[in-house]
């Protein structure tokens, strides 16, 4: 699985670029919930959302 590209985000609203956000870091949370309880999950993911975050937080910083 390849990491996000950033041109799909570059065309995104104020509105939609918060919310978009607001998902990565609900989805990241979730993810480290699971791992604290010992439940299954997809190590890649932690990095593929940090990723995304970082990549998001990037375009909401320059516009």
């Amino acid at each position: 699985m390849s990491l996000p590209k950033i041109d799909e985000i570059k065309n995104l609203d104020k509105n939609e670029l918060e919310n978009e956000i607001l998902n990565i870091k609900k989805q990241l949370f979730k993810l480290r919930v699971r791992r604290g309880a010992k439940q299954s999950f997809k190590s890649h993911q932690f990095k593929h959302g940090k990723h995304r975050l970082a990549q998001l937080l990037m375009i909401q910083k320059s516009n």
